[in-house]
């Protein structure tokens, strides 16, 4: 998804070849970092979803045996939002090149039959991502603020390499 905004926004800027290489090089480097670092992390902390400590702690019979929530909660560790931490380092990326208040309309999901989303910066549109998988049942706040923190970490970090023409 972080890749379609960034290709929407270079043909909409109408970049150069080489800007468009440097801003791809610069999302990639940030998301597999991301996701490195999240996937690191949730095993190092190993800590339960939502459901699971509902299930484990409270009610053991809750959202049994027929999944009644549209959003499948993954069988992996929570802590960090994998999602939040990769949203976080691209849109702080695309924040460091494009601009703090470059608004966009994200049009990537309309071929699916969703409708455009309009926001007023990238890290609106990250932080949007990952209250979303708190409004999911899927984690925790705590999981979700801290992968956006982790992401924009990284993101200053790939913005900070110098780049060669």
């Amino acid at each position: 998804h972080s890749l379609a905004i960034l290709t929407q926004t270079l043909r909409e800027q109408q970049s150069s070849l080489a800007a468009a290489a440097e801003s791809y090089a610069r999302v990639g480097m940030a998301l597999s970092d991301a996701f490195v670092l999240a996937w690191a992390t949730k095993y190092e902390y190993n800590q339960l979803r939502p459901i699971t400590y509902i299930q484990r702690v409270i009610d053991p019979a809750w959202n049994r045996p027929v999944v009644l929530d549209p959003v499948l909660t993954p069988p992996f560790p929570d802590y960090p939002s994998g999602h939040a931490t990769e949203c976080g380092a691209a849109m702080q990326v695309l924040t460091g090149l494009f601009g703090d208040d470059y608004a966009f309309v994200d049009r990537s999901h309309e071929r699916l039959g969703y409708v455009a989303r309009a926001f007023p910066s990238f890290n609106a549109a990250a932080e949007e991502a990952a209250v979303s998988r708190l409004y999911g049942g899927i984690h925790y706040p705590s999981s979700n603020e801290q992968g956006l923190v982790a992401g924009r970490c990284i993101a200053e970090q790939i913005m900070a390499l110098e780049m060669k023409e």
